[in-house]
């Protein structure tokens, strides 16, 4: 199975920004581990702080999977959740820290409502959580 690891704003701040928040691990670690624990599968991995850069891959991607943390962009961008809306492959949306735990404008993500489902609070083991529900979501379907 192919599946695309897609990150939006800072992101790639991981390792440095909040780590009591996000953890110690770069995006680059959580990458490289999930590649490890997961070989049976292939990888594409995008980052992008640019709200239009994610929508241009969400809709030229060509894999069979996506896990997808957008960061802020969960939970302010229509643009994104208009772009996932039309795609069928499985879609899990994973958030490192508690959304829910958080500040209130963080507790919605309007990109949720059109992802197969929500993953929050688990640290850098959401990802793996999501590929995990992807294999499931791939073999019901």
């Amino acid at each position: 199975m192919k599946i695309l690891i897609l990150n939006g704003p800072n992101l790639n701040k991981l390792g440095e920004r909040d780590p009591e928040v996000y953890g110690s691990d770069t995006l680059e670690d959580i990458i490289n581990e999930l590649m490890a624990d997961f070989p049976q599968h292939q990888f594409e991995s995008y980052q992008s702080n640019v709200e239009g850069d994610i929508i241009n891959v969400i809709q030229e991607t060509k894999v069979d999977a996506i896990v997808l943390n957008l960061g802020g962009y969960s939970h302010t961008s229509v643009a994104i959740r208009d772009a996932l809306e039309p795609i069928t492959i499985p879609k899990v949306e994973v958030h490192i820290s508690n959304i829910h735990a958080r500040e209130e404008f963080r507790q919605h993500s309007i990109t949720g409502e059109v992802v197969d489902g929500i993953i929050t609070g688990f640290g850098k083991y959401s990802y793996k959580l999501g590929i995990m529900a992807a294999e499931q979501l791939k073999l019901t379907r």
